[in-house]
C-alpha cells in the first residue's frame, strides 16, 4: 500500500491530518479520489483550523444546528452523495427529495450533531450541491423546452471525465430521458443511449454502407437512428438511408455543423415534408448541436422528434449553496444579516444515515 494511501486512511480532523499528507508524485489523474473526498481531504483548510481551536477550548463536541440554502431558484440534487459523506456520522439530517424544486433561502439540507462531526465537510457537501443542482436545474430547462417530447444529455465530452457520470446523472434526475455516459447510466440502472459518432461514417468511407452494416450486427430491439450530414446533404443522405433500411430505420439524426449554418427549422421542415412524402412518415427526425431552450422549441414545432444535448447543461454554473450555524445548544443563532433560528420548510424529510 503506498504512503499517499495510508495517510489517507482517516478522517481529517485536525492540522496534524493535514501534515501527514504525502502526494506520491507519479500519482497520472488529478482529481480526488473517492477516499480522498469521504476523508475530508478536498475541504478549505480553515475547517480543520477551527477544530483545532475549538478542540483546545473543548467546544468540538458543542451540539449545532446548521441548514443550507440557495441563492437562486433551482432543482435538487446531489443529496445520495452527501448522505455517503456524512454516513456513520453522529448526526441527524433533514433534506428535500432529489428533483423537488427550492426557491432562493429555501433550507434543503437541515443537519444537527456535534460540529466536529461534520464541520469539516462543509466545502464538500456544497461542493457536490452547487455542481449537481446546476446540472439538474438546466435540464429541467431543457425538459420544459421539449414539452412531451424527449431528450438525451450528451454532455460527457465538455467536462472532466472524473465528473461526468455526476453531471449526466443529474442530468437525467432534472428531466433527461437517457444519458450516453456509461457510468452515469449504470449508476440509474439504466442503459446507455447513443448510436453511432461521425468517426464510424468517416472511416467507413459512405453512410448507407455503415448503415446497413450497422442494420445487420445490431440486436433486433436496437433502435437504429443514423446521423445523416457527414457526406451528403442532409435530405438527400436520410432518404437514401431510409431506403436503405426500410422499417427497420427507427429516425436519422442531425448535427450539421456551426460551419455550415448548423441545424435549422428550415432545414427540420423540409426533411420532415420530403421524409413523409416518400412514404417514411414513421422515421423520427432527432437534432443535436448547440442546442438551447430556444432552439428546441422553435425546431419542435417544425417537426424534430427528439433532442440531444450537451453544453447548455455540461456549461450550466453551479447554484451557489451557503450553510449556516442557526442554533447551538438549542440557542437560535446568526451571523448579521441573517435571522437567528431554524427556516422552516415543509418538503425536508427526515433522513436515516
Amino acid at each position: 500500500m503506498s504512503r499517499e494511501r495510508i495517510d489517507l486512511m482517516k478522517p481529517m480532523k485536525s492540522l496534524d491530518d493535514v501534515n501527514s499528507i504525502h502526494i506520491n508524485q507519479d500519482r497520472k489523474i488529478h482529481s480526488a479520489t473517492h477516499e480522498e473526498i469521504l476523508k475530508g481531504a478536498t475541504t478549505d483548510i480553515y475547517f480543520l483550523r477551527t477544530l483545532d481551536i475549538l478542540k483546545e477550548m473543548d467546544l468540538d463536541s458543542t451540539t449545532v444546528t446548521a441548514e443550507i440554502f440557495p441563492r437562486k431558484h433551482g432543482v435538487f440534487a446531489g443529496i445520495e452523495e452527501v448522505k455517503n459523506i456524512l454516513k456513520n456520522k453522529d448526526i441527524e439530517m433533514w433534506t428535500l427529495d432529489e428533483g423537488e424544486e427550492f426557491s432562493p433561502k429555501d433550507t434543503v439540507i437541515r443537519i444537527k450533531g456535534p460540529y466536529k462531526e461534520f464541520g469539516a465537510y462543509e466545502t464538500v457537501i456544497l461542493g457536490a450541491l452547487a455542481s449537481a443542482c446546476g446540472w439538474a436545474t438546466a435540464a429541467r430547462e431543457i425538459k420544459e423546452a421539449c414539452g412531451e417530447k424527449s431528450f438525451l444529455c450528451f454532455g460527457a465530452r465538455h467536462v472532466h471525465p472524473s465528473v461526468a457520470p455526476v453531471m449526466e446523472r443529474a442530468a437525467v434526475i432534472g428531466g433527461a430521458n437517457g444519458a450516453s455516459c456509461i457510468l452515469a447510466a449504470k449508476l440509474l440502472d439504466i442503459q446507455p443511449s447513443g448510436t453511432l459518432p461521425h468517426a464510424a461514417m468517416l472511416i467507413a468511407g459512405d453512410t448507407k454502407k455503415i448503415a446497413e452494416v450497422y442494420d445487420e450486427v445490431m440486436p433486433e430491439d436496437h433502435k437504429r437512428i443514423v446521423l445523416v450530414d457527414t457526406f451528403k446533404d442532409e435530405v438527400e443522405e436520410s432518404l437514401r438511408i431510409a431506403k436503405a433500411l426500410g422499417k427497420n430505420l427507427y429516425g436519422i439524426r442531425v448535427d450539421t455543423p456551426s460551419e455550415r449554418g448548423g441545424v435549422t427549422p428550415n432545414l427540420i421542415k423540409e426533411l420532415r415534408y420530403k421524409l413523409d412524402m416518400a412514404g417514411y412518415n414513421y422515421v423520427k427526425i432527432f437534432v443535436s448541436g448547440g442546442l438551447t431552450p430556444d432552439r428546441i422549441k422553435k425546431l419542435s414545432e417544425v417537426g424534430a422528434d427528439s433532442f440531444g444535448v450537451g453544453s447548455y447543461i455540461s456549461a450550466a454554473s453551479p447554484i451557489d449553496m451557503t450553510m449556516d450555524i442557526k442554533e447551538v445548544e438549542g440557542k437560535p443563532v446568526a451571523k448579521r444579516g441573517r435571522l437567528p433560528g431554524l427556516v422552516d420548510n415543509p418538503k425536508l424529510k427526515y433522513v436515516q444515515l
